[in-house]
């Protein structure tokens, strides 16, 4: 495979399967229980709700910055080896990024106590895969015109900043309603790992300039470390069969692999009946690689002018391998090194916050504002309001810093059957990315569904971002 499609080989992968983990649908949709999970603190209205297992949540979400499928493949006049030149090679920085993050919930479930009814108490297991790449961009440079033409130039191996994570999360939570004013809550994690990789902390260059012996003389100053854990134990599987692979999932992903913890923190406060503000804190933690790790390192400084034959000395010994000879001495000047060390990683920790004004009371419900006790959380006013609107900050902590992303909302509520949420979000992905959120409350029957960027719906290939959720539970409306 030539280098020309080599590049295109992978500028078609990382653009297919890549966002950051922002659920600006979801956050303080107080009609889905599945929102707790992103602020442990929200208000509650539920006596008890389940999820339906395997069903209750299941979420996606895919983004890659400055590049889409449509701008190499469109059909547009332009040959596919200049928009790869321009567009992918030459048109990326080094912080564009490609991501994906998928959710699945494998149990859910909360109840409120018959004791401390201000007390709720939220469980469940979900499994998880986050995946992150920015673009290398002097190694895809030399990938694609090597070095003959850049005389002088370093190429900066620090590029390289890529991290992977399939996992299992346990989790259990307490949300109290303080006062009438303050909500509070706090989930605890218990992380299971099933595969990690990650190689941010990347240094060193390439570098290529006029010799001595020979034309020219190449650098290589390389401080670079790959680690993984629970790659061997998968190979291991797949030379076996299958039904091996799925049992070793299975049994890395149920505590049989490496363990981490982590902790949830969050909070909604009334400023007064009609204005709220909330925030969270999420995945404030870490996981301890152990049980299979395997990592690689290339560490060292080589100086080298190519093949050098020295003659009539060089023919003393025709059976002489002057590549091997090269590589041997590349080798020991920069070892490449394997050992199977523990390490650590930390968690991507993701921090919300949002304000939001209410108005609208229904003529024909009665109610109005008040100053009630701790204990009014009746399922006639969970919805008192028809109507909000308001903004959200999300930020989230990747390897070449925070990502941020901004967010405008408004609610709208019909009885309480049915919820309707759109948005509006800034981020490095896109500016035109529109959601809408919808819940359906039927007898005890929830079911919900959030999609965003729906514009780019008209033409998937050339959308940068776009997410999904869905979910069904069955729930129970407080009634005290």
């Amino acid at each position: 495979m030539n280098r020309e499609y080599f590049i295109i080989f992978y500028v078609l992968l990382i653009s297919s399967v890549c966002r950051a983990q922002n659920k600006q649908l979801l956050y303080d949709f107080v009609e889905v229980p599945q929102a707790l999970m992103l602020n442990p603190g929200m208000e509650t209205g539920y006596n008890w709700y389940a999820g339906i297992p395997g069903i209750s949540g299941i979420y996606g979400q895919a983004g890659t910055s400055g590049l889409s499928i449509d701008d190499i493949f469109a059909n547009d006049g332009l040959d596919i080896n200049d928009k790869v030149r321009d567009r992918a090679v030459f048109g990326l920085g080094i912080r564009d990024n490609q991501s994906v993050t998928s959710q699945v919930e494998i149990l859910s479930g909360g109840y409120r106590s018959k004791r401390r009814p201000e007390d709720f108490y939220s469980f469940g297991m979900y499994g998880e895969f986050d995946w992150i790449n920015y673009w290398p961009r002097d190694l895809a440079i030399l990938a694609y015109e090597g070095n003959a033409n850049r005389i002088g130039e370093r190429f900066d191996l620090s590029h390289l900043k890529t991290r992977g994570d399939v996992l299992n999360v346990f989790h259990f939570g307490i949300n109290r309603k303080w006062n009438r004013k303050l909500t509070v809550g706090v989930r605890a994690k218990l992380y299971s790992s099933v595969l990690n990789y990650t190689s941010t902390n990347n240094d060193g260059y390439f570098l290529t300039q006029q010799g001595q012996n020979n034309i020219l003389s190449n650098t290589l100053v390389a401080n670079m470390r790959l680690r993984s854990s629970g790659l061997r134990a998968l190979e291991n599987a797949a030379d076996v069969d299958a039904s091996e692979i799925t049992s070793t999932i299975l049994g890395r992903g149920l505590l049989g692999g490496d363990l981490g913890l982590g902790m949830d923190f969050g909070f909604t406060y009334k400023l007064n009946p009609q204005t709220v503000i909330t925030g969270s804190v999420l995945d404030l933690g870490f996981i301890y690689h152990y049980t299979d790790a395997d990592n690689f390192s290339l560490e060292g400084r080589a100086v080298n002018e190519g093949v050098e034959i020295i003659l009539p000395e060089a023919l003393a010994d025709p059976n002489a391998d002057f590549w091997q000879q090269l590589v041997d001495e590349i080798e020991a000047l920069i070892p490449f090194e394997e050992d199977t060390k523990s390490y650590v990683t930390f968690r991507p920790t993701k921090v919300y916050g949002s304000l939001k004004y209410s108005w609208g009371i229904p003529s024909n419900t009665g109610l109005q504002d008040c100053d009630c006790d701790v204990s009014a959380t009746a399922a006639a006013t969970r919805n008192i309001y028809r109507n909000s609107v308001g903004g959200q900050l999300f930020m989230v902590n990747r390897p070449r810093g925070p990502q941020a992303a901004l967010t405008a909302f408004y609610d709208r509520r019909f009885g309480n059957f049915l919820a309707l949420r759109t948005t509006y979000t800034l981020d490095k992905y896109s500016l035109t990315n529109f959601g809408l959120g919808l819940s359906l409350q039927a007898g005890p029957v929830n079911f919900y569904i959030l999609a965003d960027n729906l514009l780019a719906y008209q033409n998937l290939a050339a959308a940068h971002t776009a997410s999904f959720q869905f979910g069904l539970n069955i729930l129970s409306w407080d009634t005290n």
